[in-house]
């Protein structure tokens, strides 16, 4: 205890040197803080919105992640509502689950025939109101601004294109598409007498007819969707688009068609058994993903084994969020690395001051007594000491600064995204970051008075003794 007070005594000496050191800690605790917790945020954030689309984990048909990306016959799910309802009934895995639901991929051509224009597209058909529940999903608390699908309330034959399809199809006028201007149409198809080619309007008709709609659409927006069924025969759907959305990346607003599940299952699969290419599982908590996938994988080895199934997790569907999470990482290894060489240099040369102020002190000591030792032990002290009550101060001036962000109302959109999330900076309860943190100040503040203590150590007494 002697030492201790003896150390803090000699900090208080030189009141402003020490402050000026303390606020070189505080300002690098703070700074370092206020990242972490700012890239903890930011990946829970990305987090909810991937899980809020693909849930936690995806049972596919093995080897779809790989090669059956639009192709639905030769990678669907033939027995799908019977693997549902054994996950649902499962008595270890019900409690883990919030949705369930199926979910067919596929690809195509998207037509707008009266503009003479057509566009390939990736297809989605889900089940909307499942897919809304999905979209509740929020663990971490971040607000999120995710709204429901805009094919909600639509007939059956609805769907939802990108604005970049909308764009390419020429259909930004009566979609209200931004930042479009309309391009001059191409003129039909000469002796045909209609801008729709005639076999593709034939399989239009059929389609409509089986499906109850009017083949005249009116005044509403339609484009024709073409695609190849399970038995490789050319399909058409009529589609009646109810809005352009943004998909938040331009590589994908360019080719996403969004639509009813049952519609897109009679395109590709007609009057056949319909199948999908993917069962979508959101679990109340991330955590219980190693859980939840230990057991499915029991089921798919015993019950479901002939099923040829395989199960996919969000990080893998999204490879994006990895790269972020490392992309953070570096940032903040870079960052804390930078803050450690300033309070090194900082705390150091405070310490190398120290001892050339006090040089007599030293000798006195060493001629009272006091070994090597114990010179050593005071100034590696001061070191802890200054770097204990910098990391007290910068932990407060951390979540200080840490409450102004997060009640700033500021919002950003992660990648890929289009609605916004609160901007945040989680420092208070990231017991990980903020221990990490503060024992790499501590350790930083303490080595970097170790060369000055073994130097002052070092000192002769008596050259420390007449030392003016």
């Amino acid at each position: 205890m002697s030492t201790l007070s003896l150390a803090l005594r000699n900090l208080m000496r030189n009141r402003r040197r020490s402050v000026t050191t303390l606020l070189a800690m505080v300002i690098g605790l703070s700074a370092t803080l206020l990242f972490g917790g700012y890239a903890s945020n930011s990946i829970l954030a990305m987090q909810t919105g991937y899980v809020q689309k693909l849930g936690h984990l995806q049972i596919q048909r093995k080897d779809y992640f790989l090669y059956g990306s639009g192709n639905p016959a030769a990678f669907g799910i033939p027995d799908y509502q019977a693997i549902i309802d054994l996950v649902k009934a499962d008595p270890l895995l019900r409690p883990l689950l919030t949705v369930v639901t199926p979910k067919l991929n596929l690809g195509g051509i998207a037509g707008n025939f009266s503009a003479g224009v057509s566009k390939t597209v990736l297809v989605a058909g889900v089940l909307v109101d499942e897919q809304n529940q999905m979209r509740l999903w929020n663990d971490y608390g971040s607000l999120s601004y995710a709204r429901p699908l805009a094919l909600t309330g639509s007939p059956p034959d609805a769907a939802v294109i990108g604005t970049g399809v909308a764009r390419l199809l020429q259909l930004c006028g009566p979609l209200q598409v931004p930042n479009c201007h309309a391009l001059p149409s191409k003129p039909a198809a000469a002796g045909t007498g209609q801008a729709l080619p005639a076999d593709i309007g034939a399989l239009s008709a059929l389609e409509q007819a089986q499906a109850g709609a009017a083949p005249d659409g009116g005044a509403e927006t339609r484009i024709e969707l073409l695609a190849a069924n399970d038995h490789g025969v050319p399909n058409v759907a009529s589609l009646k688009v109810v809005k352009a959305e943004n998909y938040g990346l331009k590589e994908l607003d360019d080719i996403s068609v969004e639509m009813h599940l049952g519609h897109a299952q009679r395109l590709i699969f007609g009057a056949d058994k319909p199948q999908v290419t993917a069962i979508q599982l959101q679990l109340q908590h991330s955590d219980q993903i190693a859980q939840a996938r230990a057991r499915l994988t029991e089921l798919l080895a015993g019950a479901l084994q002939g099923a040829d199934l395989e199960l996919q997790d969000f990080q893998t569907l999204a490879p994006i969020y990895g790269q972020t999470i490392s992309f953070f990482d570096s940032m903040f290894g870079f960052i804390a690395t930078l803050i450690g060489v300033i309070v090194l240099f900082t705390v150091g040369n405070t310490m190398s001051m120290a001892v050339v102020e006090r040089t007599v002190e030293i000798g006195t000591l060493r001629a009272i007594g006091l070994r090597r030792s114990g010179i050593r032990r005071l100034f590696m002290v001061e070191g802890l000491l200054l770097g204990g009550i910098g990391v007290l101060l910068g932990l407060l001036m951390a979540l200080l600064l840490a409450f102004f962000i997060n009640h700033s109302g500021l919002t950003w959109t992660p990648p890929g995204y289009v609605y916004a999330y609160p901007l945040k900076s989680r420092v208070w309860g990231n017991a990980p970051l903020i221990l990490g943190s503060s024992l790499g100040l501590i350790l930083v503040a303490t080595l970097s008075a170790w060369w000055p203590a073994k130097r002052a150590a070092n000192l002769a007494v008596v050259d420390a003794l007449r030392h003016v």
